[in-house]
């Protein structure tokens, strides 16, 4: 490392395969990878991905400087539209600073405690509904059928939406998309990765217009009303195409990275009955129905746990950024115009911060641990700073109301030495889909002997 004219740090960088770069080797394994790198070249250093040079910070301290962004150097929007922008454009994370504050502050109002009580109690019915086909089925693959339920929640509860027959097309428009964003070929070439995630994306324009223009017509009282009548501080409202925009990439926002958790508390508490007890205690005490908003704080083992999950299996494990002024990371100099990748989902395994980090372990959220205050970005599932994810809230009481009710309903389990594979190339899901074979709860069904003759995962 050698010093620049500005007394700065040159970045690091190294020698990569042509073309690829560090792409492949990054999605494919993105812990030992990033472990190498770290132990190699420290925090900050060079990487291509994506057919692009970016600038890769590791660890607590240089993610803190890209997100919290006190110097105002860093953008995530210029970032995230080269990545998947072609797909998500218009959301609040693709907008610039000025049109972000002003729209953030429009769609943050339908975010308050009285419409957040009536989105949780608009959500009920629906996951009892599909908790109930889960109970007819018996054999379930727990990720698509955790996707289908909160793509269920989200256009229902967002849009006043009864899918029907646009589930699957829409379920199917969003993975195109989502995978689109790591296509090496980004131009749309018939069959492949980009293209696909074009169509998806019209599919997506198609269903979502014709729900902003029936929600101007008769609005009700559901999130896309909200926005069709909300306005400004100079009473400005928000176009058709913002509108539609803004529920595109907050319908994905609910739905692809809370499937990920949902699947992922599963499967932990499958491996942990110790825990599946004790959150299934807590359940029941508040009765078998729809969980109420004034008690989700009485939920605190599900509450660990879940906050245990998303550090484990981060669903969103890197963050882009692009920086608009000339700036410096860690006395690394950083030109105006580099993309910029953090990686919580690096940080939340780092044995530095973390006690046995690779183990399950809820205790380390509780008040006598705290092993996430241990740095104020030791765990930032949903970034931080003035982009500090704005469904944050909602994300985690949809969690905790599915999960709720299935601890109520189910019992589940898994064979000892089974271990769910996750394919981390964008957003992390299952390889084999988390096969699961559910069984009815009982009563003082905690005990050892029930666990032995409850359902196994179907290997």
């Amino acid at each position: 490392m050698t010093p620049s004219t500005n007394g700065l740090l040159d970045i690091p960088a190294h020698r990569t395969l042509p073309i690829v770069g560090d792409t492949i080797p990054f999605l494919l394994n993105q812990r030992n990878w990033a472990r190498r790198r770290w132990e190699r070249m420290g925090p900050v250093s060079q990487m291509e991905f994506l057919g692009r040079k970016w600038v890769l910070l590791l660890g607590p301290d240089a993610l803190e400087v890209a997100i919290v962004n006190r110097d105002k150097a860093f953008e995530p929007g210029p970032a995230w539209n080269f990545v998947n922008g072609a797909f998500f454009e218009g959301g609040l994370v693709y907008l610039g600073p000025q049109e972000h504050m002003q729209q953030r502050r429009i769609i943050s109002k339908a975010f308050t405690r009285p419409h957040m009580e009536t989105y949780l109690d608009g959500m009920q019915a629906t996951i009892a509904e599909h908790l109930s086909r889960w109970e007819r089925a018996r054999d379930i693959l727990v990720y698509p059928e955790t996707l289908r339920l909160i793509l269920g929640i989200a256009t229902h509860t967002f849009a006043g939406m009864r899918l029907g027959a646009d589930t699957e097309r829409m379920t199917d428009a969003y993975i195109d998309c989502i995978r689109a964003s790591t296509a090496l070929i980004r131009q749309p070439v018939p069959g492949l990765r980009w293209s696909r995630g074009l169509r998806g994306r019209g599919v997506l324009l198609e269903i979502m217009r014709a729900q902003v223009a029936a929600k101007r017509a008769d609005p009700g009282e559901d999130l896309l009303s909200r926005l069709c009548a909300a306005t400004d501080d100079e009473g400005v409202p928000l176009t058709d195409e913002q509108v539609v925009n803004h529920m595109i990439a907050m319908i994905h926002g609910a739905h692809e990275t809370s499937s990920t958790t949902v699947t992922s508390v599963m499967y932990q508490l499958a491996k942990h009955p110790e825990w599946m007890d004790r959150c299934r205690s807590e359940s029941r005490a508040l009765g078998p129905g729809g969980l109420r908003y004034d008690r989700l704080g009485e939920l605190r083992a599900l509450d660990m746990v879940i906050r245990e999950a998303l550090r484990l299996e981060a669903p969103v494990p890197l963050l882009a950024r692009m920086t608009v002024a000339d700036t410096s990371v860690l006395g690394y100099r950083i030109p105006e115009g580099t993309l910029v990748a953090a990686l919580p989902a690096f940080v939340h395994h780092m044995p530095e911060y973390w006690r046995d980090p690779e183990l399950f372990d809820p205790m380390r959220f509780s008040a006598e641990r705290s092993e996430d205050r241990v740095h104020k970005q030791a765990w930032a599932p949903f970034g931080a700073g003035l982009h500090l994810c704005i469904g944050q809230h909602f994300a985690l009481m949809q969690i905790k109301a599915i999960l709720h009710q299935a601890l109520n309903r189910f019992e589940w389990s898994v064979d000892a030495d089974y271990e769910l594979s996750w394919n981390r190339m964008a957003i992390p899901r299952p390889r084999d889909g988390f096969p699961l074979r559910l069984e009815t709860a009982r009563r003082g069904s905690g005990d050892a002997q029930h666990r032995e003759s409850s359902g196994q995962a179907i290997l």
